[in-house]
């Protein structure tokens, strides 16, 4: 990815920011010590140049950046201070037809699982669940004894990616399949190598199924179907308007994705699968979202020590994945937390800045590959070095947690649709780009990105 026009004026401001400070320690569990208000942060405010000074470098920065195809919204904020927001094109950007706003609703593809992580959390919290416990404890009929909440947590499971198996020719790729229909395929077929390597919580592997399933773990234990327990849960009580799990009834109101030539996607038979997917929403809601989890609005201290820590050690280097976040262990001791996402032409970013309570956020739908270059511009907050590292979707393998990729082929928007199964496309399977090796043993006719 080329670099950024302007970026050289980043660079040199970055360059007086440099901090250092330890990465969190690991935690198995929240502690009873621990206060819902641990978290209350207090953060001085913005002076005027400070204030002046992000504004300026974010403006420059995003500018450059949207001065391409980018049809989507991006929000910068430090200290509850909301520094730079855009919003550029249109909702149809092959038609230029209903400006973006800051009420427009993207599909925020895997950035969903952080509500789905959080959501499992949440009722470990309440002592509803205790994330230990085994997955067949909780969804009858399931096949693997050793596989538990927290390994479909931070993708240790064993369990490969359901965009992958559910894509052989016995689905009925006419009817638009939901997550019992996963589950149920992984009970019937238990015995494929395919689906489970045989071994849980042995090394990383980024699978949507272990969100599938924890979507109906949700389910099984609040007793209330994903996308109403996530609106109770979380969007009500954070005053998150916009923002919703997509269901059929949703049809008329989301908004499609596209590719770059302006060609929309169409719907596909795993499009009503959440949990690892399917969360709309607007960079405004999801900055409520960060807030909440920064201030001790929704969890302890406990809780959240455990979401960011890192897991998977197998494989040295930087990146890492937690419950629900993926993580940059940066060698002078920063640690970045965020998720990207990538479905169809939904591209997605959100990234967190603990140490600096900075956040950078933006979402597209038209397949607008520059927007993951958007980490760039934390060196203006931290000493994250992410100036010339990577951070596009698709650039690891299936068993290296790493920047954004392993997000899914994650392309379902599947808005302004017909419900009827005859609309459904069965041309080819929305596929995880970061699991090409086991690819090869699905045929498929489209190209595995």
């Amino acid at each position: 990815m080329r670099v950024l026009k302007g970026f050289g004026l980043l660079a040199l401001s970055a360059a007086l920011l440099v901090v250092s400070c330890g990465h969190a320690q690991e935690a198995k569990g929240p502690s009873p010590a621990d206060s819902l208000a641990a978290l209350s942060a207090t953060t001085p405010p913005l002076t005027g140049p400070e204030l002046e000074r992000y504004s300026s470098i974010s403006g420059h920065f995003f500018d450059s950046m949207l001065a391409g195809r980018f049809n989507g919204s991006v929000l910068v904020a430090k200290n509850g201070v909301i520094l730079y927001e855009r919003y550029r094109g249109f909702e149809n950007p092959r038609m230029h037809r209903d400006s973006v706003t800051a009420h427009t609703s993207f599909h925020l593809a895997s950035m969903s699982k952080t509500f789905t992580a959080m959501g499992t959390l949440k009722l470990w919290q309440d002592g509803k669940l205790d994330i230990h416990d085994p997955v067949a404890k909780y969804l009858e009929g399931f096949p693997y004894p050793a596989v538990t909440i927290e390994t479909l947590l931070n993708h240790r499971s064993g369990l490969h990616n359901y965009v992958h198996f559910m894509y052989k020719p016995d689905v009925n790729k006419r009817k638009l399949l939901g997550n019992v229909d996963v589950l149920n395929y992984i009970i019937k077929h238990f015995r494929d190598r395919d689906i489970y390597s045989g071994v849980s919580n042995r090394h990383f592997e980024y699978s949507n199924t272990n969100y599938a399933l924890l979507a109906l773990i949700i389910e099984k234990v609040s007793g209330l179907p994903y996308p109403e327990f996530m609106s109770r849960t979380f969007f009500e009580p954070l005053q998150m308007q916009d923002t919703y799990v997509y269901t059929l009834a949703d049809s008329a109101k989301s908004m499609a994705s596209f590719y770059q030539s302006g060609r929309p996607f169409r719907m596909e038979f795993l499009d009503l699968v959440y949990g690892d997917k399917n969360v709309y929403s607007t960079v405004r809601d999801i900055y409520k979202w960060d807030q909440a989890l920064r201030n001790g609005q929704l969890f302890s201290k406990g809780v959240l020590d455990s979401a960011y820590a890192g897991y998977s050690f197998e494989k040295p280097g930087q990146r890492n994945y937690g419950l629900g976040w993926r993580e940059l262990f940066i060698p002078n001791g920063k640690k970045l937390i965020y998720h990207n996402g990538w479905w169809h032409g939904n591209r997605t970013v959100f990234i967190r800045m603990l140490d600096e309570n900075a956040t950078i956020i933006a979402l597209t739908n038209n397949d607008y590959r520059n927007v993951y270059a958007s980490k760039r511009l934390c060196d203006l907050f931290g000493d994250y070095r992410q100036g010339r590292e990577k951070f596009d979707e698709g650039e690891m393998d299936s068993t290296d947690p790493g920047p954004g990729g392993g997000e899914p082929h994650e392309g379902l928007t599947a808005g302004n649709v017909a419900p009827a199964p005859p609309a459904v496309a069965a041309t080819g399977p929305a596929v995880h780009h970061h699991a090409k090796r086991r690819a090869k043993r699905v045929s498929v006719k489209k190209k595995i990105s």
